[in-house]
């Protein structure tokens, strides 16, 4: 049996579909290389080093520059703002490994001109279980009567607005030394409040737009 001719055409095709093939996969290996390095960009911004509380001034040891990819989604601090991060104040609780973003941190003090700071020696039984922060405000209320005295548990009783300056770590006794900044006025009836010994410290409702 006789064997079909070859065509020609097909022949001579190959070499163009093997041409034009070749230069297909390097066109997309060109452009896959392209797509990865734009997406594997990588810009150097700040996290956290460790745990920092709400009301915290931020230490040069409190941070670390995280090499992250681009993404738009996320703004976090340049690395390069990292002298002007330190002595900044933490506006919420600051955890390990979390990227930094502006609204973390702010210039405002804890305290204003013009307060005085109140040490307050609390017990245990006289501090919420919530733990008190620097910049958290909170109100004091002045408790002099005892449970026998019924004009005591009649009266409304007086309240004084303080925003926590420091917390002192708690003692054998499991009492804390909390300094508080209270106005100019308030110091001193304040101090006789302590040194009565009969006062309990309780949160502030926190605002809608205040930490």
């Amino acid at each position: 049996m006789p064997t079909p001719p070859r065509r020609l055409g097909a022949r001579r095709r190959r070499p163009a579909v093997l041409a034009m093939a070749a230069a297909l996969i390097a066109a997309g290996g060109l452009g896959g290389a392209v797509l990865y390095n734009s997406s594997g960009q990588r810009i150097a911004v700040l996290a956290m080093a460790r745990d920092v509380p709400m009301g915290q001034v931020i230490s040069s040891d409190d941070l670390v520059v995280a090499h992250i990819a681009g993404d738009p989604a996320l703004h976090p601090l340049d690395a390069q703002d990292l002298q002007r991060t330190v002595g900044l104040r933490a506006t919420t609780d600051l955890k390990r490994g979390a990227l930094l973003v502006k609204s973390d941190l702010t210039s405002d003090p804890a305290t204003q001109p013009g307060q005085q700071i109140v040490g307050v020696s609390a017990k245990r039984s006289q501090l919420p279980a919530t733990r008190l922060q620097p910049g958290l405000q909170i109100l004091i209320v002045n408790a002099p009567g005892g449970s026998g005295d019924a004009a005591a548990t009649t009266r409304t009783p007086e309240t004084m607005t303080a925003v926590v300056a420091a917390v002192g770590k708690p003692d054998t006794d499991g009492s804390t030394v909390i300094d508080v900044a209270v106005g100019p006025a308030d110091g001193p009836r304040l101090a006789l409040w302590v040194a009565g010994g009969k006062f309990q410290v309780i949160l502030a409702p926190r605002t809608a737009g205040g930490s």
